[in-house]
């Protein structure tokens, strides 16, 4: 739902129904112009009038992301409204979208239900407000008026509980933020009677508390993704099996190594990507020849996960094993080798490895058609990768390799800050 699920607006904190009929009534409009860049600013309006709304102190933040938000909302807007009959329903529909909800009639019913007298939507956006905010009072308060609000789910589509809050994943964007004390907010939930296996319908669907709080960048760095995951467990949560490489793939090792150590059976992949070279070890012992092309595919990918994770030794070893150090390893829909992954990371040790391994270098993706030089340009010039020093000495050994350069990658003011990089690499341009 919506572009992405969670990245929604956040409500106005006095939403009026009225407005937002005319506000999907000027999209019809703009959708009806001649004007081609009417739907991104009648987006831009929209995101601008709403961050003004919000709270002094959530303002910055909201600014820092106004172009994305009306860029997001203009795309989906083009994307549902049929430019020959622009009908009002279809802007509702985007308005709805936009906050979270499956449709206008939702988004409609949850705003009459904001007014006036408070009722269980109120108290149920009220509770989800104290809890990222670490206000176990007004929670304290809430679930005593309101003894039904610890079992209630969320109005928009992900329909989570309170508890699911927790967590700061899964739920609207602007929610995902962990206070202090969460531990003893979600303490406070579970003894008022949280279902400790309740399910909300993100990320596919069967997301519990406990899978999306291991999951979680926010309570990773705010060092509570242990504590959480011990009171869960203590109050009968369920590990699901695949939990470690889940943690894995959304960066957060050392909730991976938490199961790890409670037992969770981890495959080479997992083994590979928190540093148990042991492990790695015995998992190819116990495995079949690289020439079967499902264990190839694994290796492949234990291969991305110790680099990812810097896990140098787990390189050298697969290496050691056979694997071919060109191999490209196909996931998520592309194509590319471990030397593309080490060069975007800043990973010099494994670059230098792969490379006297006999890595290729000038290698291309299946997606981009990029070798790893371009990947590491493109990390470190263009997303603003702050280790600069890192990804001077992956670009330098790359070049050093015989990197195919083109001046336009390297016409760059942090390049050239280092002169004797800069030549080498403008001569591999006029060697090229």
């Amino acid at each position: 739902m919506y572009p992405n699920p969670q990245d929604v607006l956040p409500l106005p904190p006095r939403p009026d129904l009225h407005h937002y009929r005319k506000r999907a009534k000027d999209l019809v409009k703009a959708c009806n112009s001649q004007d081609s860049a009417a739907i991104r600013a009648w987006a831009a309006r929209w995101v601008r009038d709403l961050i003004e709304l919000q709270p002094d102190d959530e303002q910055v933040q909201h600014r820092r992301d106004a172009e994305r938000y009306a860029d997001q909302i203009a795309d989906f807007a083009r994307a549902r409204l049929a430019p020959a009959e622009c009908a009002l329903a279809q802007a509702q529909f985007v308005i709805a979208r936009a906050h979270g909800f499956e449709s206008w009639p939702k988004l409609a019913h949850h705003l009459e239900a904001l007014v006036g007298m408070p009722t269980p939507a109120s108290a149920f956006e009220e509770a989800a407000d104290a809890i990222i905010a670490g206000d176990r009072a007004t929670l304290e308060r809430l679930l005593g008026e309101h003894p039904d609000l610890v079992h209630a789910r969320s109005s928009r589509h992900h329909r989570a509980t309170l508890l699911h809050y927790v967590s700061a994943n899964g739920v609207e964007n602007y929610r995902q933020e962990t206070p202090p004390n969460i531990v003893e907010i979600a303490r406070l939930l579970l003894d008022a009677g949280a279902e400790v296996e309740a399910e909300a319908d993100v990320y596919g669907g069967g997301a519990t508390t406990l899978g999306l709080v291991m999951t979680s960048a926010h309570p990773r760095r705010a060092g509570v993704q242990s504590d959480l995951a011990d009171l869960l467990l203590e109050r009968g949560a369920r590990i699901d099996p695949g939990s470690v490489r889940s943690c894995l793939v959304n960066g957060c090792p050392e909730a991976a190594e938490y199961l790890a150590r409670r037992g969770v059976p981890i495959g080479l992949t997992e083994a590979a990507g928190i540093g148990r070279i042991d492990l790695v070890e015995r998992h190819f012992d116990e495995h079949r020849s690289l020439a079967e092309p499902a264990w190839r595919q694994e290796v492949g990918s234990a291969l991305m996960m110790a680099v990812w994770y810097t896990r140098t030794d787990v390189v050298a070893f697969l290496l050691d094993r056979g694997f071919d150090p060109g191999w490209k390893v196909r996931d998520d829909g592309e194509s590319r080798t471990a030397l593309h992954l080490a060069a975007y990371e800043g990973r010099v040790a494994i670059v230098d490895l792969l490379l006297r391994r006999g890595a290729p270098v000038n290698v291309t993706d299946d997606v981009h058609g990029t070798t790893p030089l371009v990947w590491a340009l493109h990390a470190w010039l263009a997303e603003g990768r702050t280790d600069q020093e890192s990804y001077r000495g992956v670009v330098r050994l790359l070049g050093e390799a015989g990197a195919r350069v083109q001046a336009e990658w390297i016409d760059d003011a942090r390049v050239r800050a280092d002169p004797a990089l800069f030549a080498a690499l403008m001569r591999r341009v006029a060697g090229s």
